[in-house]
């Protein structure tokens, strides 16, 4: 199951969207939770050219060399610490972590302050040495990255210090229609995309909306 892409906290909104929309685009797709046969519920509700497989968080980490992380802030750390032992040398973690201040009962246009300077640096910080992490997905709605009737018309910014990686996790997303992933630059800016999720959040709200970033004057090579 190498090739398969990995979503630990499937079972969530976000993580769901984006199994449901992989398989779509004919990826295979090992969906983590802490409860397995919850896991393996909610892949098979799952329909696509691609396989969707439910497992434990530590089997579904060890089954592909792209593991996105889809939990709440709350949870990330143990989560982490949970699948450290079934990440190997030359994996790539994609980490969708958001530090809002509804972890601990504040509200969601907020965000805590994270000691490594972001959740993504925090999560550079747990796992194995020889691990990539890679930031993004903060700014894409998981109620429309969840509604497959609806057609995504934005982008979402990834940052890492390796480019190469940014550029395999940009590969995969890319399956997805209307969603473009833009090279952000390196992993400490992710303290910037992260706090976009509380900006989006404020900006949903009073709009009675559900927006998306869009980059402009790019190249499309970018």
């Amino acid at each position: 199951m190498a090739d398969a892409i990995a979503i630990i906290g499937g079972t969530g909104a976000l993580g769901r969207g984006l199994a449901a929309r992989l398989a779509l685009a004919g990826r295979d797709v090992v969906i983590g939770s802490r409860d397995a046969s919850r896991a393996a519920e909610v892949a098979s509700s799952i329909t696509g050219e691609g396989t969707v497989t439910g497992l434990s968080n530590a089997d579904a980490a060890a089954a592909g060399n792209i593991v996105f992380v889809c939990v709440p802030f709350s949870s990330q750390a143990p989560t982490l610490k949970e699948i450290k032992g079934s990440l190997s040398e030359g994996t790539i973690l994609v980490d969708a972590t958001v530090p809002l201040a509804t972890n601990v009962g504040g509200p969601p246009t907020r965000t805590l302050g994270v000691w490594q300077g972001s959740a993504a640096q925090q999560a550079e910080s747990l796992v194995p040495a020889g691990v990539t992490v890679v930031a993004g997905l903060h700014t894409v709605s998981a109620d429309l990255l969840g509604d497959l009737e609806h057609d995504l018309d934005e982008d979402t910014l990834l940052c890492s210090n390796d480019r190469d990686a940014i550029a395999k996790v940009a590969e995969i997303l890319n399956l997805v229609p209307g969603l473009r992933s833009i090279d952000a630059g390196r992993l400490e800016l992710a303290k910037v995309t992260e706090q976009m999720t509380a900006l989006m959040i404020s900006i949903n709200i009073r709009h009675k909306a559900r927006t998306g970033v869009r980059v402009t004057g790019l190249n499309p090579d970018a």
